[in-house]
């Protein structure tokens, strides 16, 4: 059975992205996937400190950050799946403070040992599925030109090993408090998330 795992960065739960989010889970799951989302509003996740000490030890496994709070548990939960939906809207022109504090420790995926100039990936391989997410003001189409929301997403992917195979960019997601996906948007996002089932 396939399993489907959302990781949603938005601090309005009901709002644009978590109703596209649900809208794929929703999908996958009608077609036999198994699906679990969560919101890193709900999970005590701190900041990175930089220490590097996660990027030290070298080997295709994530390396092991020295802060005590609930991020290990999450991305086990994330390893354990063959598909991710990665969600944040636009705030700022990128995605949100709390899906970057997330992003920022996924370093662990990095091997980067003291005297590297840079960082280089764990592992080459795309072994999930990946959907991104994300939504804003303006109209969608400028979403990729005025923002850095799909780069910060597909960064996030790469490091948890996924490759994107969907994307919804949600323009005009700001008219109202409470607002309905458009259908062309909805029936999107369920295409989208029955192909991951």
């Amino acid at each position: 059975m396939t399993k489907v795992v959302a990781i949603v960065g938005t601090y309005r739960k009901g709002g644009t992205v978590d109703l596209a989010v649900d809208a794929v889970l929703d999908a996958a799951r009608e077609r036999g996937a198994e699906t679990a989302k969560i919101y890193l509003l709900d999970k005590h996740i701190e900041f990175c400190t930089n220490c590097r000490s996660c990027t030290q030890q070298p080997g295709e496994r994530r390396g092991r950050c020295v802060i005590n709070d609930e991020m290990d548990a999450v991305l086990n939960e994330i390893e354990s799946a063959d598909a991710l939906v990665l969600g944040a809207p636009v705030n700022a022109f990128n995605v949100t403070a709390i899906f970057r504090r997330f992003m920022e420790r996924l370093v662990c995926f990095a091997h980067w040992p003291w005297g590297m100039n840079a960082p280089q990936t764990r592992s080459k391989k795309s072994t999930r599925k990946a959907v991104l997410i994300t939504s804003t003001a303006m109209p969608g189409m400028f979403i990729p030109l005025a923002t850095g929301a799909p780069r910060a997403l597909k960064t996030a992917a790469t490091l948890l090993g996924a490759r994107p195979v969907g994307k919804l960019w949600i323009g005009l997601a700001a008219g109202r408090p409470k607002q309905e996906l458009p259908q062309k948007v909805l029936a999107k996002a369920r295409r989208i998330g029955a192909s991951l089932a």
